[in-house]
């Protein structure tokens, strides 16, 4: 029976996360901030950004400007243009997989496109990209997904969620699909269900079984 396969973006296709953390430190440093790429990737991998934004001014005691998120954005861009990189052996995995594809991402369209753009990795999606900004829901909530499986034809049951943020795996553990956990940093899990693996070679095998 054929599956979809729903795509988590950045951290599960693209290396992004530590990119658009280094932008939140280096605009958080103009006003005096100093914040860690990296501890912030294990707090907010996958949250809405306006979530962590107010989260951030709520530990620091600062009030941003209207013209924050774009500021930040700029920098992203243009981290994304020069640095960024796929996920190892991700482009090698898609190759080998026949199944339907779909990126379901927290970021905006434009940033899905231009990282799959800039990775190479356009071909395996075409036009098949669920933005939260366009859906109106953020993971954990499970109907990002729900929406995408409905839109590309699929009922949950067939489809299979590949995501690297613990609010991406309780979206799609919720949302009742087939859950596959890239867990690079040894996270725990409390769903019992989801299927944690470390390396994207290893994906072909956990989708066919």
């Amino acid at each position: 029976m054929n599956q979809c396969l729903l795509f988590d973006c950045d951290g599960t296709l693209v290396d992004s996360e530590r990119l658009c953390n280094i932008g939140m430190v280096l605009k958080f440093r103009e006003y005096g901030i100093e914040l860690d790429a990296d501890e912030l990737v294990a707090r907010f991998r996958g949250w809405k950004l306006a979530k962590i934004i107010s989260v951030l001014e709520k530990e620091f005691d600062i009030s941003l400007p209207e013209n924050f998120i774009d500021e930040y954005r700029s920098i992203v861009t243009e981290l994304f243009e020069t640095d960024l990189k796929p996920i190892d052996y991700i482009e090698e995995t898609l190759k080998n997989l026949n199944h339907p594809m779909a990126v379901v991402s927290s970021g905006p369209v434009h940033k899905i496109q231009q990282a799959l753009r800039v990775c190479g990795l356009t071909n395996y999606f075409g036009g098949n990209i669920y933005s939260s900004y366009e859906i109106g829901v953020w993971k954990p909530d499970p109907r990002i997904y729900m929406y995408a499986a409905k839109d590309m034809g699929f009922p949950e049951e067939r489809c299979i969620v590949i995501d690297d943020g613990p609010v991406g795996v309780e979206a799609g553990h919720k949302a009742g699909m087939k859950t596959l956990f890239y867990n690079r940093f040894n996270e725990s899990c409390e769903f019992s269900s989801v299927i944690s693996f470390n390396s994207m070679k290893e994906l072909p095998g956990l989708i066919h079984t």
